[in-house]
Parts: C-alpha cells; sequence; structure tokens
C-alpha cells in the first residue's frame, strides 16, 4: 500500500532509524527553522527530508537533510495581484480571509508531493501550514505524525490569536477568536481533502470539520518551537501541547562576507534592518524613510533587501541579500524587522535590542512580545512608519542601555534552551 522499502519499526532507541519528513509552507521563515531541526535528527542517526517549496532548496545543503520539492512558489505568490491584495486589507480578520482564499487555490496543487513524500518516510513532522492536509495523509498511510508549530495556534483565553496581531479581547473574546481562527483553516483545507481521503482509502469526513482538526484537538501532540521566555505555555491548554524552545536554522557558512566583515570593522555597530520575506507596496518610499531615520538618529545601517526590495546608498549604509543572522546580529547595535516568528528568534538569541516593524499576520504578536519583554521600546507598524517615528525608537534603543541588558538577559536563557533536543526525544518515542 505504501510503496518503496519496509518500514522500520519506530522504537525509543537511537538505533533504530526513522526516516522523517518535515513538511511545511510559506515563507522562508516557516522554513529555516526546519533545516537546523532536521540537521539535529541527522546527527541523531535518523534520515530526513524537508519537504517544502523548490526555492528553499538551498537552505538545506551541506546539513546531511534530503528535499523533496513542492510546487508552489510563495514568493511569486506573494507578488502576484493576489498576493498584492494582502496590503489593501487594514485588519489582521481581512487579510486572514484573503490568506485562506489564497490557500484554497494553492494547497491541491502540493498534494501529490506530499502523498509522495509520506508514502518514503516513517513518520512525518507538521508544520502549523501543512497539519490539516499532513495529519490527514499520516491517517491515510497509518504514520504517526507530530505538530510542529512556530506559533501558538491552539485557542486561549490568555491572548488573541497571533494570526490576527497582539493585543487581547479579553478571555472570552480570545478563545472565540482562536476557533475562528481554526474555522478559516480548515476552509482553506477544505476543498483538497475529499479527494485525499477517498485516495488513500479513507472515509469521507461525516461533517464539516471533522477529520481536519479533530485528531489534533482530541489527544495529538504539538511542539512548539519557540521559547517559554518569549511565551509561556498557557494555563488553559489541553494536555499534549508543549512550548519546548526555539529551533535555530542551520548554517553551514562561518564567517560573514568580507563585504559585511570590512564595513562592520570601519566605524562602530550598525543597526539592522530587514523585513525578510515581507513585500510592501512602496519599497522606494520605504527605504528612504529608513536611511533618513538611521542618519537623523547618527546610526550607521545594514540594509537587508529581502522580498521587499530595500536598498540603500551611501558609505555609512551597506545593502545585502541573505546573510546569516547567527552571525551578523550579535555583532549590531540593535535589529530592526519585521517580527517574523524566525527573525525574532534570532534578534533574541543574539542578545541585542529590537525595533518591530510589523508588517502583518503573527508579526504584531511578536512584536507586542519584544516590548513586553523590555527588549524594544514600542511597536513602529509598518502602515505608520515615518522617518520621525522611527528615528526615536532607534534613538531610544540605542541609547537607554535597559534595552540592551535586557536583551543580553534572556539570549542567554534563550540559548540555553535545547528545543531540538526535545524534538529529537518525541521522535525516539513515535511509534
Amino acid at each position: 500500500m505504501h510503496g518503496g522499502s519496509p518500514r522500520r519499526p519506530l522504537g525509543a532507541s537511537i538505533l533504530s532509524v526513522v526516516r522523517v519528513a518535515i513538511m511545511t509552507a510559506g515563507s522562508r521563515g516557516d522554513v529555516a527553522p526546519f533545516t537546523g531541526l532536521g540537521h539535529a535528527l541527522v546527527r541523531a542517526g535518523h534520515e530526513v527530508t524537508l519537504v517544502t517549496h523548490a526555492r528553499f532548496a538551498p537552505l538545506v545543503t551541506g546539513s546531511g537533510v534530503g528535499f523533496h520539492p513542492l510546487p508552489v512558489d510563495p514568493r511569486e505568490e506573494l507578488e502576484s495581484e493576489r498576493g498584492r491584495g494582502l496590503h489593501r486589507s487594514s485588519t489582521g480578520a481581512g487579510k486572514l480571509l484573503r490568506l485562506a482564499r489564497m490557500g484554497r487555490a494553492l494547497v491541491g496543487r502540493m498534494t501529490d508531493d506530499l502523498v509522495a513524500a509520506a508514502r518514503a518516510s516513517d513518520a512525518l513532522l507538521l508544520s502549523a501550514s501543512v497539519a490539516p492536509l499532513g495529519h490527514t495523509i499520516a491517517e491515510g498511510l497509518s504514520l504517526p505524525s507530530l505538530g510542529l508549530y512556530l506559533q501558538p495556534v491552539a485557542p486561549t483565553g490568555e491572548f488573541r490569536p497571533p494570526m490576527l496581531g497582539g493585543g487581547s479581547w479579553g478571555a472570552l473574546g480570545n478563545r472565540l477568536a482562536g476557533h475562528g481562527v481554526e474555522l478559516a483553516v480548515e476552509q482553506a483545507f477544505a476543498p483538497a481533502l475529499p479527494a485525499v481521503r477517498a485516495r488513500l482509502g479513507l472515509p469521507a469526513a461525516r461533517r464539516f470539520g471533522r477529520g481536519l482538526r479533530a485528531r489534533e484537538r482530541r489527544d495529538g501532540p504539538v511542539l512548539h518551537g519557540f521559547s517559554a521566555h518569549m511565551v509561556p505555555r498557557p494555563r488553559d491548554w489541553r494536555p499534549g501541547l508543549d512550548v519546548v524552545g526555539y529551533w535555530w536554522a542551520y548554517d553551514r557558512e562561518t564567517r560573514l562576507p568580507p563585504a559585511v566583515r570590512d564595513f562592520l570593522d570601519a566605524g562602530p555597530p550598525p543597526v539592522f534592518v530587514g523585513l525578510g520575506s515581507a513585500t510592501v507596496p512602496d519599497p522606494q518610499r520605504l527605504g528612504a524613510e529608513i536611511v533618513r531615520a538611521l542618519r537623523q538618529a547618527g546610526l550607521r545601517g545594514v540594509i537587508q533587501r529581502g522580498w521587499a526590495g530595500l536598498s540603500a546608498d551611501g558609505d555609512d549604509m551597506l545593502t545585502v541579500d541573505e546573510v546569516p543572522h547567527a552571525l551578523l546580529f550579535p555583532e549590531t547595535a540593535a535589529v530592526v524587522h519585521h517580527c517574523g516568528a524566525g527573525t525574532t528568534a534570532a534578534g533574541v538569541r543574539a542578545g541585542v535590542p529590537a525595533v518591530p516593524v510589523p508588517v502583518q499576520f503573527d508579526e504584531g504578536f511578536w512584536a507586542d512580545r519584544l516590548v513586553a519583554l523590555g527588549v524594544a521600546p514600542r511597536v513602529v507598524p509598518l502602515r505608520r512608519l515615518t522617518a520621525d517615528a522611527l528615528t526615536a525608537a532607534l534613538m531610544r534603543v540605542t541609547r537607554e542601555p535597559a534595552f540592551r541588558e535586557r536583551a543580553r538577559e534572556v539570549g542567554a536563557r534563550v540559548r540555553a534552551e535545547d528545543g531540538a533536543g526535545r524534538v529529537v526525544e518525541a521522535v525516539e518515542r513515535m511509534g
């Protein structure tokens, strides 16, 4: 039924090799943490394949992790008319509905490759972005599966759903909003699931919502790849939802590029500015505002081009493409970023203060967390970013010692955690 070589039994012994498929979809920040996690599993003696968009294949080069490409290109989708429509929604709920519609149109294109990768595996590790489909495939192939989430997805009364930004609507409002987000996710996957269930010999779901997250709601384990110092485990979560610590991206580079090294050595520590995989409506205007703010604050800048297409000119500014955050961030005075889960983690790990510039979705949630931790002075949302607003935040974060001291303290605590080790232990208990 499953095809390929006979399945190896799963067990607690490290001598039992498990063929693991890590499945994720989304932007670079939804993929990079799983490269380091996959590398940790390889070092523990397991066979690992990362199943995600083809453009991210270079991220696993040298890690020992295999790669199975998915056909959708997330950058092309974000730069399409449908993707640009996300910027026309001014509310978290509006953006989520647009994203759900995008998902409905795209998820079916990835199904064949997800099933093919699963057939060659003994266990599936699933990010939140593919979990409803991945759990169904696991059920159809009689495979164990484990949720690996980069955000706190399950409803809680303690905060509103991260996908709707930061803040709280009270315990009842937060829970209701959490269930609403779950419903939106289910709607995104609903068109693809009946065909998958039929293909794998599963009975049709008896009613809407059954078979999507039902298993997960009941007793499915989920390990969350962020630190409890950032988000303590909600007290009202059910057993099986655990916060284990960050998973760091795999970096084969051990030195910064010469141009970056020379720039760092030529003056005082600069400020890093980057929006990761976020796209923006007017890159030139935004870049000019950022450079003006840095110069008004008397700071040098390293500007990451990213998917937003930012750039800067002048001896006091350096424009870069992809540079390992783990190598660059510790040498900066502060990091200005969009607060994607991965970039937020990298900044906290480096022990440097931040200026959050959230664009959409869970970025507002992480931005609020940085402020609450005391490592950032305030949030400067992209929609309200001006040179003067950013200047004020930059002057505070680089001139008030409390932010750097707090960032160093939190960074030391986060670096002491072994999030990847907790996943390795969980994989070796599966079966």
